[in-house]
């Protein structure tokens, strides 16, 4: 079970006095114990695996995969896009 930790936005900022777009992809994250294969929905869920004394996970016991989403942009001299 991934979980999106950014969604996707394009927002105007003012550069060295120009006005440019923005770009800030998807960024879906999936958190997984090596061992088990058990998925986590979120880092903190992770960490609390690992700080519960009634388990034996370990920090190296858990992978953070990251996936990131970029849709496709016309790009061009005249674009504006950072």
């Amino acid at each position: 079970m991934s979980f999106v930790e950014q969604e996707e936005s394009f927002e105007k900022q003012t550069i060295d006095g120009i006005e440019v777009t923005v770009y800030k992809p998807r960024v879906e994250v999936t958190v997984k114990h090596l061992k088990t294969g058990q998925e986590y929905g979120s880092d903190e869920e992770a960490r609390q695996d690992i700080d519960d004394p009634n388990t034996d996970t370990k920090e190296e016991d858990i992978s953070r995969s990251v996936h990131i989403k970029v849709q496709s942009i016309p790009l061009g001299n005249k674009t504006n896009i950072f």
